[in-house]
């Protein structure tokens, strides 16, 4: 005897859409793990993920709400998809286009922080140029300078910049506001400076290409 899942058109039309969304998600999965395991190629990988997450979209959209919840529709059927529901549900667009992005995204931030280290270093050795020897006013620039050198991964935590900026600043906190380096101090300071920038600057990936 032959049991029918639904009683109406609208009914089956519900529960094919049910079995192709299933259909997706598993395929999502395997999709991941082939991928995840070199079996296909990136480029194979992007073409067929876009297309699932496509598919995906368009039916999320028109089951928005028989199946309000992804999570708790693969929960129902007892579906063990991880990757393909951080795929389809949370990411939204193939690893490779993830991985594309990160990289593109650490190489601009890199290449900002390097620009402000850049900037904080010349203002630095550009301030005692002027004369400007006050504490108070070499203080915040070697601050600024020791920060964002900081936040540079690239450099190791024993570079020449970084140690040299920190025991100048643990010198002058010892040190009045208004107390002024000495000729001998500053000049110390200026060559310090100079000597980090080149290190800096020698540090950097594709330095002189």
């Amino acid at each position: 005897m032959e049991v029918k899942l639904w009683n109406d058109k609208r009914e089956r039309e519900m529960y094919e859409n049910f079995a192709e969304l299933y259909a997706i998600i598993k395929a999502t999965e395997k999709l991941e793990k082939a991928y995840v395991r070199d079996i296909i190629s990136s480029s194979e990988y992007e073409t067929e993920c876009q297309k699932l997450i496509a598919h995906f979209k368009t039916l999320a959209s028109t089951l928005k709400d028989t199946v309000p919840s992804i999570e708790r529709f693969a929960d129902t059927y007892k579906m063990d998809c991880p990757a393909a529901i951080n795929r389809l549900v949370t990411s939204g667009v193939p690893a490779t286009v993830e991985h594309r992005a990160a990289a593109a995204a650490s190489s601009t931030t890199s290449a900002a922080i390097v620009a402000e280290c850049v900037q904080n270093f010349i203002t630095a050795m550009d301030s005692l140029k002027l004369n400007m020897v006050a504490v108070d006013q070499v203080h915040p620039l070697l601050s600024d300078l020791s920060a964002s050198l900081n936040k540079l991964a690239i450099l190791p935590p024993d570079f020449e910049g970084k140690t040299k900026m920190k025991e100048w600043i643990a010198r002058l906190s010892k040190m009045g506001a208004a107390d002024e380096l000495t000729e001998q101090q500053a000049r110390q300071l200026h060559f310090d400076l100079e000597s980090s920038y080149n290190s800096f600057m020698a540090a950097l990936p594709n330095a002189g290409t």
